[in-house]
C-alpha cells in the first residue's frame, strides 16, 4: 500500500517533467531547423540518408496496408449499399473512409511502428554506448546533429506515405467495387469526386505531418534518455511505439473534430 501511494505521488511529477523535456526538445528541434536553414548549415548528406532509411522501412508496408484498407471499405460498405440500392455511392465511401481517416491513420501507425522503432533503437544504442555524452563533451549538440535531420526527413516523407496510401486504397476500392459489387467505374469516380473534396485531402496530409512530428519527437526523447544496456534500448523502443500510437489516436480525434467544426462535410 505504501509503495502504491508513493507511486501515485511520484507519477504526476514525472509526467510533468516528461512533458517539459518534450517541449524543450520540440523547441530545440524547431530552432535548429530554422537556424541551420538560414545559415545554410543543413547537414544535407545526413538528411538524405535519413530520408532514404525511413522511406525504405515505411514505403512498402504503406502500399501493402493501403490495399486491404481500400478493399475492406468497399466490401463492408458495398454490402450495405447493395441492400438499399445505392451502389453508385461506392466512390463516396472510399473518399470519406480512405482519404479522410484510413490514409492518415495508416501512415501514422506505420511511422509509429517502423520509423519510431528505428529512431529509438538508433539513438538508444548511441546513448548506452555513451556516444551522446561524448558529443556533448566535444561541444556538439546531439539534437542538432542527430534529432533535427530525422525530424525534417520524417516531415518530408510523411505526405509521400499519405499520398501512396490514398492512391492505392482508392484504386483497390475501385477494383473491388467494379468486380464484386458491379459498380460502373464512371459512377464510382463521380461519387468519389462529389464527396471527397480537396479539403479532405489537405487535412489528410496535415494529419500525416503532425503524426510525423509526434513520432520523431517521442522516439528521439526516449532514445536519448535510454540507459541500462540493451534492456534500456528495448524499453525505449517499446515506449516510443506505445506512446506514439496513443498520441496519434488522440491527435486524430482532435484534428477531425476541428475539421468538422470549421469545414463541415458537404458535396464538392
Amino acid at each position: 500500500m505504501h509503495r502504491a501511494l508513493a507511486h501515485l505521488r511520484r507519477a504526476p511529477r514525472e509526467s510533468l517533467a516528461t512533458l517539459g523535456r518534450s517541449a524543450h526538445l520540440t523547441a530545440a528541434v524547431v530552432r535548429y531547423s530554422v537556424l541551420d536553414t538560414v545559415r545554410l548549415r543543413m547537414p544535407v548528406y545526413e538528411l538524405v540518408d535519413q530520408m532514404w532509411l525511413l522511406l525504405k522501412v515505411t514505403a512498402l508496408p504503406a502500399l501493402l496496408m493501403a490495399i486491404p484498407i481500400g478493399a475492406e471499405v468497399s466490401v463492408e460498405v458495398g454490402g450495405i449499399m447493395n441492400q438499399v440500392g445505392a451502389n453508385s455511392l461506392a466512390g463516396a465511401a472510399s473518399g470519406l473512409g480512405v482519404v479522410g481517416q484510413g490514409a492518415p491513420m495508416a501512415a501514422g501507425l506505420l511511422m509509429s511502428g517502423a520509423a519510431a522503432s528505428a529512431i529509438a533503437s538508433d539513438l538508444g544504442a548511441r546513448s548506452i554506448r555513451e556516444e551522446i555524452d561524448a558529443m556533448r563533451v566535444m561541444g556538439v549538440d546531439p539534437v542538432e546533429r542527430l534529432v533535427m535531420p530525422r525530424f525534417i526527413a520524417m516531415i518530408v516523407i510523411a505526405p509521400v506515405l499519405c499520398i501512396i496510401i490514398v492512391a492505392a486504397g482508392v484504386f483497390a476500392g475501385l477494383i473491388i467495387s467494379a468486380n464484386v459489387n458491379n459498380v460502373v467505374p464512371g459512377s464510382f469516380w463521380q461519387s468519389f469526386g462529389a464527396f471527397a473534396t480537396p479539403t479532405d485531402l489537405a487535412f489528410s496530409v496535415l494529419k500525416s505531418l503532425v503524426f510525423a512530428a509526434i513520432v520523431v519527437l517521442i522516439a528521439s526523447l526516449r532514445g536519448l534518455e535510454a540507459k541500462g544496456g540493451p534492456k534500456g534500448v528495448a524499453n525505449a523502443v517499446n515506449a516510443s511505439v506505445v506512446l506514439s500510437v496513443f498520441c496519434i489516436f488522440m491527435t486524430n480525434l482532435l484534428i477531425s473534430q476541428l475539421q468538422m467544426m470549421f469545414f463541415p462535410a458537404r458535396l464538392a
